[in-house]
């Protein structure tokens, strides 16, 4: 029966550049058929489109392949055979998700297809043709045919950081240390630590909006050059409806124009709602550097803080050690009183002793 086509849908067709990797380059200057055919003699889907005479797609679906829906009403998907991303702009979401839907149906039949050739292969083999485990060689995979997921190319978006998470580890406070000193270290310690962690946020979000100004250039590059196509289909009807007698002709090419209009319009108003949810994350971005002021700022009287309880800290340190100083001199001079009473106590005991024996010599 050979090749047959089983589904087919209009859209605009796009190619990744080759060069930057990240920028959409149109392959068709208007919506164009894209069709998927099925070969019953080798069991293989393909997804086909031309443009006049020349094949713009010629993509076989593997059981590896993923269909991303990257907006409303554009899809894409990576080829590593042809060494490509393809993108497709529809001009309804109901397009978009019926195409997606058939994407998955041909590659789950494709899976299948392939799971029920290598059974085939298996049970054909003979037991002569076995070899030991350890002579065996890897199968080709699904990602060596077609690449891993990382090959597939999705649209810029700012990555979301992960937070660093911190944990302060206690130790036991010693005999001459004060408990506050203790507790202003921690608390510039965790101030430090978040204002990393912004700094860093504050790095990608910076690297996020750059690329998103980049892509908008290039979006607004399109829009211009659709707006311009608009301008020469509005010119090309109008010259039609003057020159050709043809009604038929005219109004069968004026539908196809006024489809095609449709078609710009739609992916200009996908484009200004993609410029809004840029400039959403631009302000967003300008209040985490809000953020990392404020933060600053705290950190800094913090700082300030820790720097007048050190002073404190170097006051009491100096009173303890002069209280230490004049209790040792109040000893010294308690133990030099001590003794100066021991001796007034014996003088005054052998004062007693001579008295008592002068009263005896007396009385005798």
């Amino acid at each position: 029966m050979g090749e047959q086509p089983i589904f087919s849908t209009r859209a605009h067709v796009f190619q990744i550049d080759p060069n930057t990797k990240k920028n959409w380059v149109p392959t068709s200057k208007h919506a164009v058929t894209v069709s998927y055919f099925f070969d019953s003699t080798r069991n293989v889907y393909r997804i086909i489109s031309l443009d006049g005479s020349k094949a713009i797609i010629n993509s076989t679906i593997t059981p590896n392949m993923t269909f991303t829906k990257t907006s409303q009403k554009f899809g894409q998907w990576a080829d590593s055979r042809a060494n490509t991303v393809y993108g497709l702009g529809f001009s309804s979401e109901s397009n978009l998700a019926k195409f997606a839907e058939k994407f998955a149906e041909f590659k789950e039949a494709a899976r299948l297809a392939k799971e029920k050739s290598q059974e085939k292969m298996e049970l054909t083999s003979t037991p002569s043709q076995e070899s030991a485990p350890g002579d065996l060689q890897s199968p080709l995979t699904s990602e060596s045919i077609n690449g891993t997921d990382e090959d597939r190319v999705t649209p810029d978006m700012p990555d979301t950081p992960d937070t660093p998470q911190h944990t302060e580890a206690r130790a036991e406070p010693s005999q001459n240390a004060l408990p506050f000193s203790h507790s202003s270290s921690n608390i510039n310690k965790h101030w430090e630590a978040e204002l990393a962690a912004l700094k860093g946020n504050n790095a990608k979000l910076t690297t996020a909006l750059l690329e998103s100004t980049a892509n908008v250039k290039q979006w607004k590059q399109q829009l211009a050059a659709y707006q311009e196509e608009a301008e020469r289909l509005h010119k090309r009807v109008t010259e039609l409806e003057c020159v050709s007698g043809q009604a038929t002709v005219i109004k069968s090419q004026k539908t196809e124009l006024n489809q095609t209009i449709e078609e710009l319009e739609s992916s200009l108003k996908a484009k200004e709602e993609e410029l809004e949810r840029l400039k959403a994350e631009v302000e967003s971005a300008n209040e985490f550097q809000a953020q990392k002021e404020s933060l600053a700022m705290k950190l800094q009287d913090t700082e300030s803080r820790n720097q007048a309880l050190e002073a404190q800290l170097s006051d009491l340190g100096q009173r303890l050690e002069s209280s230490q100083q004049e209790r040792e001199a109040f000893r010294k001079s308690l133990r030099s009183l001590l003794e100066l009473l021991d001796s007034k106590i014996f003088e005054l005991t052998e004062l007693r002793d001579t008295l008592a024996k002068l009263l005896e010599s007396s009385s005798s």
